[in-house]
């Protein structure tokens, strides 16, 4: 089976018309390349000519031009097969990759083409199989053949620059040529087919400062010595185009931008020669005079400046330092200013780069001085004391007005106003001290005690005189001197046990001694017993000589029952001029000791019972005592609760009590829950009960008289004059009610008066008075109506009716 192509199929078929062929088969190109085959010389040494082998293919690869626009399949090329005769007896099939998919063949010609568009960027080959077999058997006439369709690349890629945007630096003042940054430009295109890869860089924007170098996209700098202060930034705009420049190619283009970097090429400069500055006497140490800063167009560290002083008056009195943060130069106070002594000062400073680079030496010297003077203002200073802490020392003895030291102060200024001395009262609460306003004498106002108060601290003030504000302050620490004025006393509250059968001569306590005093040659005390014990047959005193003594017993046989506790007084003479002394108590109880004398029972004994009465009789007595103590306790309690109280209780208490009723009631016949003999008209009834609330036990004093006495009847009398009767009448009625209660109750005065001036308009009494209302009209209302007409009509009707 032989494979042509569309270019070269006719040529190879003439070929093989030309050549006789001693195989029938297509001669031709075959997979593998080699020499043609010669005479060669058999084993038995006779040449004869070498037989020519069939060759299946005549080509093996296929070129099929990517990005195809035609509207018809592309035609790729055709296959062909010796036993093929024309007449459709073999078929042609195709496999592999993009096979049916991409790549279709004509069965019966062979023919082979392209139905999609390629792209030799995505896929740049094509591995196929041939197979060409009989067409009703389907059995293979020729061996399967492998052959490769390759993509044959356009340019239709444009250069792009993968890592672009660029960003660079190179230093300021570079020499020209200096190199900045290399850019690289990448073309998907075959870069080993034609031009279409083939790169050319050229720089668009950036001219005249930088350059690029064509084929290796390396950017130079243009120009020399390219200054930072004047321009630290540019935008480069690259391009790179493919076939090698030419019209066509495409392109593509980066942008680099190029910071140029600092050098020490500026020195710093200060933008004045000379600088003034003022400042106050009062000025703090260590406080700032003045801050400097000489300008230097450099950044980063190539600014960084030193600061110094090289010359001036005062030495000592100022120094300058470096602020790191802004570069500035800091003259800071070393030493109190003071106006009346100096007031003013000049000094010189320098400024120094640190970082100095040598190429640039030439530019200059990399400092810079400028001086700088200092005024001194004078201000209202306070009074200074000439000693700033007295030391002054005074006998707890000391009489008050006692004369301990003094203190001195005067005003610093020019003006040597007048002083005038005062204590800070917070410093001594107690007043034991006072100072002359004048001479700032400072003497006692109270007897001191050094065992209350050993030392005084307090803060003298000096005033001026003529400017108040002005205060100083100065200290005056007082030792008060100690003097032999407290007694020495026992060190503890010694408690001393004895016990029963202590051997004459036994040291039963070691007593010691305390004195608040503190002389300067130390404590000594001399012990011993006072004159009522002196010679006391029970115990002596003995003295240890170091500050110490011990009591020992002259006898023994000491017993309880006879006597339970000593009472032994000490007198403590100490060594102080002159001697003081004290005579303290010291108690010994005597007690019942163990074998090991250890203490079991001290003080008296306690009362035995009489003999014959056992502890079980007295808890018999015991018992019967408090059986008494509970009767007589449920007595009491009984008959107080059957007392009655002489008040009435919450309950019966009616004083100021509001009672509320949520019925209606039944009308006027129900009487069980409001009395209603109050509400009654008066012509009608007379109640001459006296109250209501309170049953009376005996009739009223006072009884109404009849209408017909002095008192006329309720009807007769007007509104106000009935009213206020009635009210009189029930007030006298609970005061002379012996069986109310010695307190304020709530007193009803319920009426409604004498009754109407209309009379009573009730229906039942209508037929019966005499009435000039005349209702014959009734009559003529109908029917309806007609019971009405019966009973205010007229006489007629009402005979009618009856």
């Amino acid at each position: 089976m032989r494979f042509c192509r569309p270019p070269l199929c006719g040529a190879v078929w003439l070929l093989a018309a030309v050549l006789p062929l001693r195989d029938s088969g297509c001669w031709g190109l075959n997979v593998g390349f080699g020499a043609p085959p010669g005479p060669q010389r058999a084993p038995g040494g006779q040449w004869e000519t070498p037989r020519r082998e069939k060759r299946s293919w005549v080509w093996n690869q296929f070129f099929v031009l990517e990005e195809y626009t035609g509207s018809e399949p592309l035609y790729v090329g055709k296959l062909h097969s010796d036993v093929d005769n024309g007449e459709g007896n073999v078929k042609y099939v195709l496999s592999g990759e993009g096979a049916t998919s991409i790549f279709t063949i004509d069965e019966n010609t062979g023919d082979i083409h392209a139905t999609k568009r390629l792209d030799r960027e995505v896929q740049a080959y094509y591995t196929l199989k041939a197979q060409a077999v009989d067409s009703e058997t389907k059995w293979p006439v020729e061996p399967e053949s492998e052959f490769v369709v390759k993509v044959q690349d356009i340019n239709d890629n444009e250069p792009k620059f993968l890592d672009g945007p660029y960003i660079a630096g190179v230093p300021e003042m570079s020499p020209l040529g200096t190199q900045v940054v290399q850019v690289t430009a990448t073309d998907a295109d075959d870069p080993t087919y034609g031009n279409s890869a083939r790169v050319i860089y050229s720089i668009v924007q950036g001219q005249p400062y930088f350059s690029v170098e064509p084929r290796t996209g390396v950017v130079r700098t243009a120009l020399p010595n390219m200054d930072r202060e004047t321009r630290d930034q540019y935008v480069l705009v690259i391009q790179a185009k493919d076939m090698v420049g030419q019209m066509g190619g495409l392109s593509g283009t980066t942008s680099v931008t190029v910071l140029l970097t600092d050098v020490n090429d500026n020195p710093p400069r200060f933008s004045r020669k000379s600088y003034k500055h003022a400042v106050p006497e009062s000025l703090p140490v260590a406080s700032v005079v003045a801050k400097l800063k000489a300008a230097d167009a450099d950044d980063g560290p190539n600014a960084e400046m030193d600061y110094r002083i090289v010359d001036g008056d005062g030495p000592g009195v100022f120094n300058i330092t470096t602020d790191e943060e802004t570069q500035e130069g800091l003259i800071v106070l070393q030493k109190p200013l003071d106006f009346e002594t100096k007031n003013s000062f000049t000094l010189k400073v320098e400024a120094t780069n640190r970082n100095i680079d040598p190429q640039f030496l030439t530019f200059g010297p990399f400092s810079d001085t400028a001086a700088v003077h200092v005024t001194v203002e004078d201000v209202n200073e306070p009074p200074v004391f000439s000693t700033p802490l007295s030391r002054m020392v005074v006998s707890e003895a000391a009489k008050v007005g006692t004369v301990i030291g003094s203190v001195s102060a005067h005003d610093p200024d020019s003006t040597s106003s007048s002083i005038r001395y005062s204590i800070d009262r917070n410093t001594d609460l107690e007043r034991f001290f006072n100072v002359d306003a004048t001479s700032g004498v400072i003497s006692t106002a109270k007897a001191l005690d050094r065992e209350v108060n050993s030392m005084h601290n307090i803060t003298v003030f000096a005033m001026e005189s003529q400017d108040p504000t002005q205060v100083g302050r100065g200290v005056a620490l007082i030792t008060v001197m100690d003097i032999n004025d407290n007694a020495p006393m026992f060190a503890i509250d010694y408690e001393t046990r004895l016990c029963e059968n202590t051997a004459p001569g036994q040291v039963i306590q070691t007593i010691s001694a305390v004195d608040k005093d503190e002389p300067t040659s130390g404590h000594r005390f001399d012990f011993s017993l006072a004159l009522p014990a002196s010679g006391n047959l029970n115990f002596t005193l003995r003295d240890n000589k170091d500050n110490t003594a011990s009591l020992l017993t002259k006898r023994g046989g000491f017993r309880r029952r006879e006597q339970a506790l000593y009472r032994l007084p000490v007198l403590i003479v100490d060594s102080g001029t002159p001697a003081l002394s004290s005579t303290n108590t010291l108690s010994v109880r005597v007690c019942d000791c163990d074998a090991n004398g250890e203490p079991q029972a001290c003080g008296a004994v306690a009362y035995s019972l009489p003999a014959g009465l056992s502890t079980g009789a007295l808890l018999a007595i015991l018992g019967c005592i408090l059986t008494l103590l509970v009767l007589v306790l449920l007595i009491v309690t009984m008959r107080r609760r059957k007392k009655e109280p002489l008040i009435l209780d919450d309950e019966r208490d009616v004083r100021e009590n509001i009672v509320r009723y949520d019925d209606e009631g039944g009308g006027e016949e129900d009487t069980e829950a409001f009395d209603m003999v109050a509400l009654r008209n008066l012509n009608i009834i007379r109640d001459h009960k006296t109250r209501r609330d309170v049953t009376p036990e005996t009739p009223t004093f006072f009884p109404y008289p009849p209408p017909s006495s002095s008192r006329p009847a309720f009807k007769s009398l007007p509104d106000n004059v009935l009213f206020r009767e009635f009210i009189w009448d029930r007030l006298r009625d609970a005061d002379v009610d012996p069986s109310a209660p010695p307190y304020d109750s709530l007193q009803t005065y319920a009426f409604e008066g004498s009754g109407s001036v209309a009379e009573s308009l009730s229906s039942l009494e209508s037929l019966g008075a005499d009435s000039e209302q005349n209702y014959d009209y009734l009559s003529n209302w109908g029917p309806r109506f007609k019971k009405l007409a019966d009973l205010y009509g007229s006489v007629e009707a009402n005979s009618i009716f009856s």
